[in-house]
């Protein structure tokens, strides 16, 4: 008995070393996709950005699907308190990027963005998402 329990310990300790889980750098890139357009979700997503982009992360946010509301001046007024930080962010050299497609389908114009969003394409997208060692997460 004691064996099997020294030889399931062995392979615990084994198999445990084999599947570490991937840590984050300290300088790993950070991609938000964010899709919503509900206030709550749309500020968690954002303020997690924030507090990482903080930590030495270089930050993208991604505003697509109904996330492109949030980029919009005209829906400043749900949004105030998002596109603040959004503003702070980009000064501050964090990418916030808007998808044209969704653009079109919601009817967002060009001229209605914030100040410093850019319209996102397959390069900048891109280029954004698959820098190495970038981390996703999606709200």
């Amino acid at each position: 008995m004691r064996f099997l329990s020294t030889l399931f310990l062995a392979f615990a300790l084994i198999a445990g070393g084999l599947v570490a889980p991937v840590l984050a750098g300290d300088d790993d890139p950070l991609f938000i996709n964010l899709t919503t357009d509900d206030p709550h979700r749309a500020n968690m997503g954002i303020t997690f950005g924030m507090r990482q982009f903080e930590r030495g992360h270089p930050l993208t946010i991604f505003l697509n699907d109904k996330g492109v509301f949030i980029g919009a001046k005209t829906n400043a007024g749900t949004f105030v308190e998002h596109q603040e930080k959004l503003a702070a962010l980009i000064e501050k050299g964090a990418l916030v990027l808007i998808c044209p497609m969704c653009m079109k389908h919601y009817g967002v114009a060009e001229a209605d963005l914030i100040s410093g969003a850019q319209i996102g394409n397959p390069e900048l997208t891109g280029g954004a998402l698959f820098k190495d060692d970038t981390r996703t997460l999606t709200w």
